[in-house]
């Protein structure tokens, strides 16, 4: 129910990025301007890992979650009926804003588990967050063919709601660790844990990294394939995104291996993967099984990395689980944010080529950080 759950609600951070030339032509806007829908949509969910995510430790989680579902519903009807850019960006914000409750599941997923299965656990929410976010491509793009970008939005505002309603109904009772403290001392001890924990520091760099290659491939892959030669449609790009269902396939596997001692291992490995994947990639207007092929290698490399991050740091402070994954995903976000912006102004400037050479930098920039800091 977690996976599922988190799958929902991730995917509205995500619908956006096949749906971008169709937003900027409708609103008036160019490339470059509507890249910044998905870096508010990042800033947005940013700031909630940092004000939201903590309270997770703080107040019950159950009634934690319906709110924020409850909430995140009403700003993607606010998108669905945006008729001006900046009225736009704000809801986007407010999505980003809420979508952070997929964090809280999995925090809850942590603390419910024994130690020797946490690693598994973390996987299999996070396989559910990783297919909302590839999956949430290609139904944005079926649907925006069908019925106009829009339609998307208002439908996973219906969604959620039931979800609301039915987590209402399962989640079980799991008070908070830290309820006898204050929402400034909760805040103030997420900074206390990354100036204190050099593992989550590591592990929190390596995650603006590994997503900041991630979003720069995801942000402007729309852009080459619905131009020459290609002019491939909303479905069609789509499409794409299932070929990174392999990285869901990785996030339940790593975890395992990770419970298994194997964590960094797991991480150069995928490191390696990673750098390598933007060779095949920079060939994609030349060839789609390359393309395929440099997808599924990102997709697989950046999933087995992120899982890996959350099952070590949660294995060295269990009991603060809501505020490490606060602190680490902040970092998450920010490399998301980044990434989407890069990743326009790279293609309108440079084109493909110069996309594929800064997630490449970027790649190789992570492998070379876990290199010189994984013994400690």
């Amino acid at each position: 129910m977690f996976s599922v759950a988190s799958g929902l609600a991730v995917a509205n951070v995500y619908f956006a990025q096949p749906l971008l030339a169709s937003m900027a032509a409708e609103l008036h806007v160019t490339t470059e301007a509507i890249g910044s829908v998905v870096s508010a949509t990042q800033a947005g969910y940013g700031a909630g890992l940092l004000l939201l995510v903590p309270l997770g430790d703080l107040i019950e989680r159950r009634l934690l979650i319906t709110g924020m579902l409850l909430i995140s519903s009403v700003a993607l009807t606010a998108v669905g009926f945006a008729a001006e850019y900046y009225t736009l960006l704000i809801a986007m914000t407010a999505v980003g804003l809420m979508a952070v409750v997929v964090q809280v599941f999995v925090a809850s997923a942590s603390t419910l588990s024994t130690p020797g299965a946490r690693g598994r656990a973390v996987g299999t929410v996070t396989g559910g967050i990783v297919l909302g976010i590839l999956l949430a491509r290609l139904a944005a793009g079926v649907l925006a063919d069908l019925a106009g970008w829009r339609a998307i939005y208002l439908l996973s505002a219906a969604l959620i709601v039931m979800m609301a309603i039915l987590l209402w109904r399962v989640f079980p009772s799991q008070r908070a660790e830290r309820a006898e403290t204050t929402y400034r001392q909760i805040l103030l001890s997420v900074a206390l844990l990354f100036f204190t924990e050099k593992l989550l520091r590591i592990r929190a760099i390596l995650a603006l990294l590994i997503f900041m290659s991630f979003s720069i491939l995801w942000t402007s892959l729309v852009l080459p394939l619905s131009a020459a030669p290609y002019f491939f449609n909303h479905t069609q790009t789509g499409l794409f995104g299932l070929a990174g269902v392999a990285g869901a396939l990785a996030a339940s596997r790593a975890g395992r291996w990770a419970d298994r001692g194997y964590g960094q291992r797991t991480s150069g490995l995928a490191l390696c993967m990673l750098a390598a994947s933007w060779l095949p990639l920079s060939m994609a207007q030349s060839s789609i099984l390359l393309l395929i092929l440099g997808i599924v290698m990102l997709d697989f490399a950046v999933q087995a990395v992120h899982v890996t991050n959350q099952s070590l740091i949660f294995a060295a402070r269990p009991e603060a689980a809501s505020r490490l994954v606060s602190a680490y995903m902040f970092f998450y976000s920010a490399g998301s944010g980044v990434g989407a912006l890069l990743a326009t102004l790279t293609y309108s400037a440079w084109g493909w080529t110069g996309v594929c050479l800064t997630g490449a930098l970027v790649s190789v920039t992570a492998l070379i950080f876990w290199r010189f800091t994984h013994r400690g």
